[in-house]
């Protein structure tokens, strides 16, 4: 399946990205600390991650910052190939892969993801920076879902 950017898009996608991806590991952190919070269910898959209870704790440990990097050193990439779909899901799909059949991520956990970096985004930069990465976070949970319906979930 290809994806349909437009060119505009493409490019407010990527303006919209800029911003939060400048400060990649605090933001970074701040979506996983959020999510943990928010959802606690989700810190079962980061062994590390159980014994932390406080927001605090999460926000200094260099594994939360190490893996809220990751996440955004990931997207920062895909987000260089919006408009090159087999590139794109070249990054996405080992990535998938590894989450759908090693770490046995429930795939419901990108979604989550996802919504909170948009939030993160219109808290710091307005509706109209969510609204242009929208259809990305979109497009990748939908890629996702595809490779875990292959992985056989």
């Amino acid at each position: 399946s290809t994806m349909s950017f437009s060119e505009a898009e493409v490019q407010s996608a990527r303006g919209a990205w800029e911003k939060i991806y400048v400060d990649a590991e605090d933001n970074g952190t701040a979506v996983l600390v959020r999510m943990f919070t928010e959802h606690p269910d989700t810190k079962s898959y980061f062994t590390h991650f159980t014994g932390m209870d406080s927001a605090e704790e999460m926000k200094q440990s260099d594994q939360v910052k190490g893996h809220g990097k990751k996440v955004f050193t990931a997207i920062n990439d895909m987000v260089q190939h919006l408009d090159n779909t087999e590139a794109f899901l070249g990054i996405l799909n080992p990535l998938g892969k590894k989450h759908a059949t090693q770490l046995k991520i429930d795939p419901k956990n990108f979604k989550i993801i996802c919504d909170i970096i948009l939030q993160l985004m219109e808290e710091k930069f307005g509706g109209d920076c969510k609204a242009s990465f929208e259809k990305v976070t979109n497009e990748i949970c939908t890629h996702l879902n595809n490779i875990y319906k292959e992985a056989g979930w």
